[in-house]
């Protein structure tokens, strides 16, 4: 790699750290380029040399955020011995925990919209389906004989019901749950809802 090239990569890594920064402490309407370039030593001008567009800068903080969340949900699934029952209950939790201590960046990975007419690229989409297989594992230990259309349909059921109660349960308003109660009742939802499912299936 030639010296422009490491030192473009060095100013790429810094200018995503920053916003990554930035987003963590005032959320994605807190973002502005020229913040940006002040903190990383480069003109304003110089920050779309780095990355294509801010929806880019976005998304690369975004997948800073999923490989982190990947990590907690792989962290929860690895604590001893469990059920695939058991392991879905851990994951919920661990998402609920991941949201709260990661409040800004995990919105931004939900409150962030693609320029219009821009598609969302396949880099992104692959990383946040990739951690469906979270999910999807311990349906499939339970549910064998189901397709994996089917269980793929289950495991995004079985995820918007968890990622409701977690975006609900921490908006800063008169809804707003304990993070400690939010956790314990996410663990008994989503082991009825299983439980349910089960039954259904005996």
């Amino acid at each position: 790699m030639s010296k422009a090239m490491e030192r473009r990569a060095k100013f790429r890594e810094e200018l995503i750290l920053a916003a990554e920064r930035s987003i963590s402490a005032g959320g994605l309407a807190g973002l502005k380029t020229r913040e940006l370039a002040r903190e990383i030593g480069v003109a304003n001008g110089a920050v779309y040399n780095l990355v294509e567009d801010m929806d880019e800068l976005i998304l690369r903080v975004g997948s800073r955020t999923l490989g982190r969340l990947d990590a907690a949900l792989t962290a929860a699934e690895s604590d001893g011995p469990a059920s695939p029952r058991e392991t879905l209950v851990r994951i919920a939790v661990a998402y609920c925990n991941f949201a709260a201590e990661n409040l800004e960046l995990w919105r931004a990975l939900f409150e962030h919209r693609m320029a219009p007419g821009k598609p969302v690229p396949e880099w992104a989409i692959s990383e946040q389906m990739d951690l469906f297989r979270h999910i999807y594992r311990p349906l499939a230990a339970l549910f064998p004989n189901r397709s994996p259309a089917e269980l793929g349909v289950t495991a995004r059921s079985l995820f918007s019901a968890a990622h409701g109660m977690v975006l609900l349960g921490l908006e800063q308003k008169l809804i707003a749950v304990p993070v400690e109660a939010l956790r314990e009742e996410i663990a008994i939802i989503v082991g009825a809802m299983v439980d349910g499912l089960t039954a259904m299936h005996d």
